[in-house]
């Protein structure tokens, strides 16, 4: 992939500078994309900029004849990929923003660590995630019912939120596979409020997770990675 990568990077690290600002390139690319550009900074690297929308990262010129799409960005010198550390930076939120009454709440021990998670109940990586968390302590969870995969995912979300024990019917059904047995008879807004909330946060997959400090982190992220970032956070 890089080796596709180094000829446009050297062929846009030649080209003419221009006076761009950056708000006709966000308005240039809008039209190249069609949709909104969130923010438009200097990359610092090759005289690109970076143009963030849709959740992701993109690369342009100051004339934006050309479009980096899926590039990854490596500091030569450090070897860090910068285009993953600004899209950690850039997709984090303040996790207060979270409408926590909507989620499904598990506290255990002193509850003191805190994460959120986006699942969908016919998500594979959902369900090997439900049971690595079983495993951590002293940790309040907050599961949004996030129904993305089919109307039975649907269906299942709604049966879960209307049990009398909305921990245990989740992990009923997301650890021992037994399926949810409740109706669909009480408010089930909060599902399609979910829906509509993992819209604007642009959550194309589950499970995501949100952690304390307002870090996102797309995937079934492995437990120890889950500890650690945990006891990172004050």
């Amino acid at each position: 992939m890089l080796k596709k990568l180094l000829p446009l990077a050297l062929a846009l690290a030649f080209v003419s500078p221009l006076k761009a600002n950056e708000a006709e390139i966000k308005k240039g690319m809008e039209a190249k994309l069609g949709t909104r550009v969130e923010s438009v900074v200097k990359s610092g690297y090759l005289g690109l900029y970076e143009v963030y929308a849709d959740g992701n990262i993109f690369y342009t010129d100051e004339k934006m004849t050309a479009i980096m799409v899926n590039a990854q960005m490596i500091d030569a010198k450090t070897m860090k990929n910068v285009t993953e550390e600004r899209v950690r930076k850039l997709t984090a939120i303040k996790f207060s923003d979270l409408p926590l009454e909507r989620a499904i709440k598990s506290v255990r021990g002193d509850g003191k660590r805190v994460l959120a998670t986006f699942e969908d109940p016919n998500c594979g990586y959902c369900k090997r995630l439900a049971k690595d968390l079983l495993k951590l302590d002293n940790v309040t969870i907050y599961t949004f019912l996030y129904p993305i995969l089919s109307e039975d995912s649907v269906r299942k979300s709604k049966q879960i939120w209307c049990s009398a024990d909305r921990v245990k019917a989740w992990n009923d059904w997301m650890v021992d596979g037994k399926a949810p047995a409740g109706k669909e008879d009480c408010d089930t807004t909060a599902v399609s409020k979910n829906q509509e909330f993992g819209r604007k946060l642009n959550i194309s997959g589950t499970p995501t997770i949100f952690f304390g400090d307002g870090e996102r982190v797309p995937g079934a992220v492995p437990l120890a990675r889950i500890e650690q970032k945990l006891s990172q956070i004050k």
